[in-house]
């Protein structure tokens, strides 16, 4: 009931991850990061347990498809699971089980991996990633280009209802993660919307949690 990406940027190293799907809050099970080691997701009927297992595979060494190979050897109920990769070099990596739902795709390329499930058509993924592979600017921009690209083409097969991204920068937890968790309009659509909200104070947010004397103020009343 989704489709996703999970890329790098090559220029300054950061990871992330975009997903949207019709069932609600899907970023809170499937969406992962980790500054220096990658980008994952773990789809379809989720086991959010496998998007942490991808990443702790690739931050003791293993590429993108190395990880995927192990998680999906060793997980119980895995034809039902799907797994995107990408690694600390841009190496991309997908695993679709054999009972993944409806309409299923995949498609990769240099830094960037899409997947989806129950999909309008199975070219989505592939979609996804030749957008984000013709985009430029930040990493978050690229993602929801691409992410809106699959919109575009059909997305999945019947309404999407909510829709995440998340992103890895130079500090050990997430700079970016936000979500559209449930709305009867276009998630991809509202969180473009919140990104722009969110963009001018991401700095601020970094710089206000590793040396606050340093940090502008919150410019809200009371707030001198």
């Amino acid at each position: 009931m989704t489709f996703s990406i999970a890329a790098r940027c090559a220029d300054t190293g950061m990871f992330g991850v975009a997903v949207s799907s019709s069932s609600p809050a899907v970023a809170a099970r499937c969406a992962y990061v980790r500054n220096g080691v990658g980008a994952a997701l773990s789809q379809n009927v989720t086991d959010p347990r496998l998007g942490e297992r991808l990443l702790d595979l690739m931050a003791l060494g293993a590429s993108a498809a190395n990880a995927v190979g192990v998680v999906s050897e060793t997980s119980p109920h895995i034809q039902y699971r799907q797994l995107l990769a990408v690694d600390g070099a841009g190496r991309a990596a997908v695993f679709s089980g054999s009972n993944a739902l409806g309409n299923v795709g995949e498609a990769s390329g240099p830094d960037v991996a899409s997947a989806g499930n129950l999909l309008s058509v199975d070219t989505i993924p592939r979609t996804i990633v030749e957008a984000f592979l013709a985009s430029r600017g930040h990493l978050a921009d690229r993602l929801l280009a691409a992410m809106q690209a699959a919109v575009d083409a059909g997305g999945e097969a019947g309404p999407v209802h909510s829709a995440g991204m998340k992103l890895a920068g130079e500090v050990p937890w997430p700079i970016v993660d936000l979500r559209v968790d449930w709305t009867e309009g276009c998630p991809v659509r509202e969180l473009a919307q919140v990104w722009k909200v969110y963009a001018p104070q991401l700095d601020d947010y970094v710089t206000r949690a590793l040396d606050p004397s340093s940090a502008p103020n919150y410019g809200v009343p009371g707030d001198r």
